[in-house]
């Protein structure tokens, strides 16, 4: 399953990378960005697509795992070095990404929701807190 997955994900990547977003930019009604972390144990370029939500100059992702009990590698990568990459469409910049505070997670949860209701159920399923992070362009 997991090499499943990682397929699948290489995949999307490729046809979003090639289309500028044209292809595999959306999941239904909730728009895709694709995020790249510096791997912290390899050092290598880890690219993920996330559903996100537009924030003032940034863009908002969530770390959920599907509710799984541990958190996203790529969430992990950003702890330990916040300068990342976003491609959003056609469009490839660097940012900078930071975990929301509490204040934050409680305004744009409902937000993140409403665009992809899982992300309730993805909450109820696991005893972690699944963070919210802010990515803003540097």
């Amino acid at each position: 399953m997991k090499v499943l997955m990682g397929a699948f994900i290489t995949l999307n990547v490729w046809l979003y990378r090639w289309s500028g977003g044209r292809l595999m930019g959306k999941m239904g009604a909730a728009p895709i960005l694709l995020l790249t972390t510096m791997g912290r144990k390899s050092g290598r370029s880890r690219t993920v697509p996330l559903l996100y939500a537009k924030e003032d100059q940034g863009f908002v992702v969530v770390a959920s795992l599907a509710g799984a009990p541990k958190h996203p590698a790529w969430y992990l990568n950003v702890e330990a070095n916040p300068k990342v990459e976003l491609q959003v469409g056609s469009q490839r910049f660097a940012a900078v990404a930071r975990r929301s505070s509490a204040e934050e997670k409680a305004r744009l949860w409902p937000r993140l929701v409403a665009i992809y209701p899982k992300y309730e159920n993805y909450q109820k399923r696991t005893t972690r807190e699944i963070p919210l992070v802010i990515v803003t362009p540097a």
